[in-house]
């Protein structure tokens, strides 16, 4: 379950830069996953595309690198390392 609430902060957080950025909808996703978060890039897939129904990130391209540094502060995350967004039309 652990990973369900990872996946569920990184659904927060592209809300949130969707909102500050009046985003219409997010078109690309890149992470990292850590080496000790306990998930695969397939899982993962599978878990962000059901997440991200009927959100701004719908549809989104997904950009998974994995790390294997068991030393990185951050390897129980999942990071998300960058966002491009589609522009609402004024």
């Amino acid at each position: 379950m652990h990973e369900l609430s990872l996946i569920a902060d990184l659904m927060r957080k592209l809300e949130d830069l969707a909102r500050q950025h009046g985003a219409r909808r997010i078109t690309r996703v890149q992470v990292r996953l850590g080496a000790l978060s306990h998930i695969s890039p397939e899982h993962f897939r599978e878990h962000f595309e059901e997440a991200a129904r009927g959100t701004v990130a719908e549809g989104a391209a997904l950009d998974i690198r994995v790390s294997t540094d068991l030393n990185d502060p951050h390897a129980q995350d999942i990071l998300l390392e960058s966002v491009e967004i589609e522009e609402a039309i004024p």
